[in-house]
């Protein structure tokens, strides 16, 4: 999934050492991914990042097929909802994200709401969202354009 991410890009934003660091942060409970997969087995899209108490930070994504960043995101962000996470960290704010709610905050409010974020004892390994927190990110209109 993590080399998926690195396809079409600048290969020194994510080279070898970073996928590195963060499979053995995956194998240690902290990276975690979102995939999503064509009924015939092929990798479609995703995304991963880092789980530190209730905060999440995203790192990257991708799409190999039409929308599927999209609902590897929406399914992450109800999955973290699920698991009583309180704050989605996507770095840099753009069209994609803004499309399920995301926004830009001063950087005090960030970081306090990143130090209570720390604080909290999230679960990302919680089963299978219920369908209103998926239903809740979701914006049909937008997976038609």
């Amino acid at each position: 999934m993590i080399a998926a991410c690195g396809e079409n890009r600048d290969s020194f934003w994510l080279n070898r050492t970073i996928r590195d660091i963060f499979i053995a942060l995956h194998r240690a409970g902290y990276a975690h991914s979102v995939e999503c997969w064509t009924r015939g087995g092929v990798l479609a899209g995703g995304v991963y990042g880092l789980a530190l108490g209730g905060a999440f930070f995203a790192e990257s994504m991708f799409s190999r097929e039409s929308n599927a960043s999209k609902i590897a995101l929406v399914h992450l962000c109800a999955r973290l909802a699920a698991g009583g996470f309180t704050l989605l960290d996507a770095q840099i704010y753009n069209e994609h994200t803004g499309q399920f709610g995301a926004y830009d905050i001063p950087r005090e409010e960030y970081l306090d709401r990143l130090g209570r974020a720390l604080r909290i004892p999230a679960d990302f390994a919680v089963s299978t969202p219920p369908e209103d927190l998926v239903l809740r990110f979701l914006n049909v209109e937008n997976l038609k354009k």
